[in-house]
């Protein structure tokens, strides 16, 4: 196992923006229940009635204390069909992009491989521009999409 299976992090389907994340040096079902528990502490996030969160088929989502918290949460859920990795492909893209971002080699404690992904994902959603969303940041364009409304 690598770091890029012990990270976890809920992307915005709307703005690509990351919206919680969770490092931990092992691959337990607490890295999944903790990102949607940071999820819900984002203050400054407010989930629409009816919000879903998508993820693969792996054991933590489709454990009952996942589903359970998801259903406590009052979000949907949705899980990409087996052998598909289309259902997947925002995921996926977001870490392949992240991976150049994230300078990890250096890191020698879970600390710093916190800090490191932490700044990345910042950068990410306030600094990175995106073609798909008009050459706005992630946070930009959802400011932008929140005037229209």
């Amino acid at each position: 196992m690598g770091f890029w299976d012990s990270i976890t992090q809920g992307l915005d389907a709307s703005t690509n923006e990351v919206l919680a994340h969770q490092v931990s040096d092992r691959v337990t079902l607490d890295i999944a229940t903790d990102t949607l528990k940071a999820l819900k502490k984002n203050r400054r996030i407010k989930l629409a009635k009816g919000a879903y969160i998508h993820s693969d088929q792996g054991g933590h989502y489709t454990s009952p204390d996942y589903q359970k918290l998801v259903k406590k949460l009052r979000l949907g859920q949705s899980m990409s069909r087996r052998g598909n990795c289309w259902d997947n492909a925002p995921q996926e893209s977001f870490f392949g992009h992240f991976k150049d971002l994230a300078d990890i080699k250096p890191c020698e404690t879970l600390d710093e491989l916190k800090q490191e992904v932490k700044a990345a994902i910042h950068y990410y959603n306030h600094y990175r521009y995106q073609l798909n969303l008009k050459k706005m940041t992630p946070v930009q364009y959802r400011d932008h999409l929140l005037k229209l409304a």
